[in-house]
């Protein structure tokens, strides 16, 4: 079954100047006790170790810390949804139970617009076969 949340906060950083890593997500809350998704990538192409890892693709980060890498197989981002389909074998890792997570986006709107231009930079990042589809609407 689908695990569906309502996102209050919304969020695109992608300054080199300012931020670790370029980053799209959404949350229920700004404490660590709501629900996340953090979609997050480097500034820079992977090196060689990163490659040999297999950390050369964008990262998923939820609720305490469960991470993944090249885990994200689709998204959609809909008028108010944010639909986010998962590779099943990264369930575990991500500490999750289903594949699918729906975001309902009652962010502030310019949040919205800086995650609806951030976050497919950050799903491009990386090898090709680790892309998700990314649907738009």
């Amino acid at each position: 079954m689908t695990y569906r949340f309502t996102a209050r906060i919304a969020c695109g950083l992608d300054d080199p100047d300012a931020d670790d890593c370029v980053m799209a997500g959404v949350a229920e809350s700004d404490d660590e006790e709501g629900f996340s998704l953090l979609f997050m990538c480097d500034f820079e192409e992977p090196d060689s170790q990163e490659v040999a890892l297999g950390m050369d693709t964008h990262c998923l980060v939820t609720p305490d810390q469960g991470t993944a890498y090249g885990c994200v197989r689709e998204v959609e981002l809909s008028g108010e949804v944010l639909r986010v389909t998962l590779d099943p074998a990264s369930l575990d890792a991500l500490g999750l139970s289903d594949p699918v997570v729906e975001a309902v986006l009652h962010a502030p709107p310019a949040d919205v617009a800086r995650l609806r231009e951030v976050l497919p930079r950050v799903l491009a990042f990386g090898r090709p076969d680790a892309r998700p589809a990314l649907i738009t609407r």
